[in-house]
C-alpha cells in the first residue's frame, strides 16, 4: 500500500471515530501520514486534495463555519451486500476456524468485519491450525506487531535465534509479511547490513517496535517491492552462505514436481539416457533441504552438492539399519 492510500485511510478512520466537528490542526498532530516537518500552506493543500479524494470515493465530509470538519455519516453509505445462505454458512466455518487458531493475529478485525458483512455472532470454536514446533500464540502476537510496524513504516528490534541455536540482535525496517506453510515470515531491510532479509516469526524473541515519533514513520519502502519476490522453500530462508543444489526426481516422482517446487528453481529434463527431472535451486540451510529431500521422498535425490549427497545417503542408511 503507498503512502498516500495509507495517509487516505487514516483519515478516513479518523474523521469517523471522531465524535464532534476536528479542526485542521487536530487533523495535522493526530492522523498518522502528514509529516511533523512539513510546513502549514503545504499540509493545507494537501488535507483539502485528501478531503477530495475521500468524497469521490462516496464519503459525504463538511465544514463548519469556523473552519472544523466533520462526516456525516448520515449521508454517506456502501453498497449493500448480501451473502446466500452457502456463503454465510463457508464465511462461519472458515472464520470459526481462523478464531480458534491461536496463531491468527487479526481476531478482533475479523470479529469486527464479520459483523459488518453479515452480523455474525461467532463463538470460540475448537477448531484450530497448530504446528507441533511452534508456540502458535505468541507468533500471531508477533505478526500483529509486525504487521503493524510494516503499516506505519517503523523499525523494529528484537532477538532472533538462527538455526544454528545462535542469538543475535537485529533491527529492522520490515516491509512485509507472508505465511508459507503453517510459519509466518517478515520481510526487512537489516540495518546492520543494508541488505533485504527474511526471518521466521517463530524465531523472533524481545519484538520491540520503535515508539519514538509514532506519526513519523522511520523509512519508505523500496520502489517496486513485492513481498511475493521473497517466498521460498523452508531450506532457502536464514542467513547461511547461498549454494546451489541438484536434485533429482525419478520417473514415477516427476509427476510431484511442479506441485513441490512451487515453481521456485529450474525444472529440466536430464541429457541422455537419465530420464529424470532435474531441479536446480539455490539454499541456504543445509539441514533443511535435507529434511525436506527425506520429507518428500521417495523417488527424490541429491545430487549436488556431493557433500550433502553423500550426507543424504550416509543418514538414510543409518535409518534402515536403526529399523532393520
Amino acid at each position: 500500500m503507498s503512502a498516500a492510500i495509507e495517509r487516505l485511510v487514516n483519515l478516513a478512520l479518523f474523521l469517523a471515530s471522531a465524535r464532534e466537528p476536528v479542526s485542521t490542526e487536530r487533523v495535522r498532530s493526530e492522523v498518522l501520514g502528514y509529516p511533523e516537518t512539513q510546513d502549514y500552506d503545504t499540509f493545507e493543500r494537501m488535507f483539502e486534495r485528501d478531503k477530495e479524494s475521500l468524497r469521490e470515493a462516496g464519503l459525504v465530509i463538511t465544514s463548519t463555519p469556523d473552519g472544523r470538519n466533520l462526516l456525516d455519516t448520515a449521508s454517506t453509505f456502501a453498497t449493500s451486500l448480501t451473502l446466500s445462505r452457502e456463503e454465510t454458512v463457508a464465511m462461519r466455518t472458515v472464520a470459526t476456524a481462523l478464531l480458534g487458531d491461536p496463531g491468527f493475529p487479526f481476531a478482533e478485525d475479523l470479529r469486527f468485519a464479520l459483523t459488518k458483512i453479515a452480523a455474525l455472532d461467532i463463538s470460540p470454536s475448537p477448531a484450530s491450525s497448530r504446528l507441533a514446533d511452534e508456540d502458535p500464540a505468541s507468533q500471531g502476537e508477533r505478526v500483529a506487531t509486525l504487521s503493524a510496524a510494516a503499516s506505519s513504516r517503523k523499525r523494529v528490534a528484537f532477538e532472533y535465534v538462527n538455526s544454528a541455536g545462535e542469538r543475535r540482535a537485529r533491527e529492522i525496517e520490515p516491509y512485509g509479511l507472508f505465511l508459507r506453510e503453517g510459519r509466518w515470515y517478515v520481510v526487512g531491510r537489516d540495518a546492520a547490513t543494508d541488505e533485504m532479509r527474511v526471518f521466521a516469526v517463530a524465531r523472533i524473541d524481545k519484538l520491540t517496535p520503535n515508539t519514538a515519533r509514532p506519526k513519523s514513520p522511520d523509512f519508505e519502502r523500496l520502489d517496486g517491492f513485492d513481498v511475493r519476490s521473497f517466498i521460498g522453500l523452508p531450506f532457502q530462508y536464514g542467513h547461511g552462505e547461498p549454494f546451489e543444489a541438484t536434485l533429482a526426481f525419478s520417473s514415477a516422482a516427476a509427476w510431484r514436481a511442479r506441485a513441490l517446487t512451487f515453481g521456485v528453481g529450474t525444472l529440466e529434463v536430464a541429457d541422455g539416457a537419465d530420464t529424470r527431472l532435474h531441479w536446480k535451486i539455490t539454499a541456504r540451510d543445509r539441514r533443511r533441504l535435507l529434511r525436506w529431500t527425506i520429507a518428500n521422498g521417495p523417488g527424490i535425490e541429491i545430487l549436488s552438492p556431493p557433500a550433502l549427497a553423500e550426507e543424504l545417503s550416509a543418514g538414510l542408511e543409518e535409518v534402515a539399519e536403526a529399523h532393520g
